[in-house]
């Protein structure tokens, strides 16, 4: 693992002091959610990771809102497959969504954006997989490794590290499916992710489809956030699939979800 601590990168004090934790079921991946340039994926663009990780944890510090006592993850890792001492092992984090999920895992952030540079080089997934198995070792951490978006109404960690989550968090090289390319097509989020009424823009993609197919109930929209129109508009694509009473009550399910092929957001 290529490790770079909290005093090599010139991490400011916290605010507070950090709760511990004793251990964790596992760990759930991030992204940043915003602009990164596709230059910081250069092989020659490592010196800048450092000044990054540096400014996410200034806004972090300034945002008085959350009142965050840190940078909100684990650590972070760069496209070179660095990885950057967060809070660090047994130091609950602030990036998951709410108290609850903040105590159930580690969270571990991809320097990697919602545009730009948006694909995760090999690197980076292997320095992903370098931090998961360090929280394993020196924090306790369980098996799981999830989304930011298991359990909280998020885009994040994107389509393209999302679908990496759902093929298991392959280590590229190793077994398990590594190397193939990212998904065209957001994966399915669950069943209930919809019920927990999300703000995303994957329900804004699935709108945009579900018209382009014809399916609209839309008097305005479609927009990030779960409305009865949306699942109105579902339950017009599921009997357009030739489901009929409960099964096209517009709540999506796995097999018209993929049918659907909603674009990675």
């Amino acid at each position: 693992m290529q490790f770079i601590t909290r005093a090599q990168w010139g991490a400011r004090p916290s605010r507070y002091a950090l709760t511990y934790i004793g251990s964790t079921r596992g760990v759930k991946i991030h992204y940043e959610g915003t602009y990164v340039p596709e230059s910081l994926g250069r092989a020659d663009a490592h010196g800048q990771c450092a000044a990054r990780v540096r400014s996410i944890q200034a806004s972090h510090l300034a945002n008085r809102e959350e009142d965050y006592s840190d940078v909100a993850y684990n650590a972070l890792v760069c496209p070179h497959g660095y990885v950057f001492e967060g809070r660090g092992a047994h130091r609950k984090t602030g990036a998951n969504g709410t108290a609850a999920l903040n105590v159930g895992h580690y969270a571990v952030c991809a320097l990697l954006g919602s545009s730009g540079l948006t694909e995760p080089t090999d690197a980076q997934l292997a320095g992903l997989r370098d931090a998961v198995e360090w929280l394993r070792r020196d924090g306790d951490a369980g098996d799981e490794i999830k989304g930011h978006r298991d359990g909280h109404p998020t885009a994040c960690p994107g389509g393209p590290l999302y679908a990496w989550v759902q093929r298991g968090a392959p280590r590229p090289g190793g077994g398990g499916g590594t190397g193939t390319p990212a998904q065209k097509y957001e994966p399915f989020p669950g069943a209930d992710w919809f019920k927990r009424n999300p703000r995303s823009p994957i329900v804004t993609a699935m709108g945009r489809r579900l018209v382009a197919e014809g399916c609209s109930a839309y008097r305005e929209g479609p927009g990030p956030q779960w409305t009865e129109s949306d699942r109105q508009s579902y339950a017009r694509w599921q009997r357009r699939l030739g489901y009929r009473g409960d099964d096209a009550d517009g709540w999506p399910g796995r097999t018209s979800w993929d049918a659907l092929k909603v674009p990675n957001v």
